[in-house]
């Protein structure tokens, strides 16, 4: 007698079930969900550093400004990312 259907849980089916019960969302959207949440939070520092200096320079912020705002946001991450001086933040942009 064989199954179609997985029966492999999800790693997050836990929090999948809660997001369920708790929100409007289906399981399958909860999974998205809970899939873009981990994934946004293990993007690594170098990454982020470089995406979020692209978005402050588009939006007309200078260095000076950016660098400054880039390290406080890396302090506040959920994962907590190394301590980078400003400097080390202008070679993961600049190189």
């Amino acid at each position: 007698m064989s199954s179609s259907v997985s029966t492999a849980r999800h790693p997050y089916e836990d929090l999948i079930v809660h997001l369920t019960r708790t929100s409007p969302l289906g399981p399958g959207e909860a999974a998205r969900v809970v899939a873009d949440v981990l994934s946004y939070f293990s993007e690594p520092s170098e990454e982020f550093v470089r995406r979020r200096h692209g978005e402050l320079q588009a939006r007309g912020f200078t260095n000076d400004e950016i660098f400054p705002r880039i390290a406080a946001e890396l302090r506040a991450r959920r994962v907590a990312a190394p301590e980078l001086s400003l400097r080390q933040l202008r070679r993961i942009v600049y190189g």
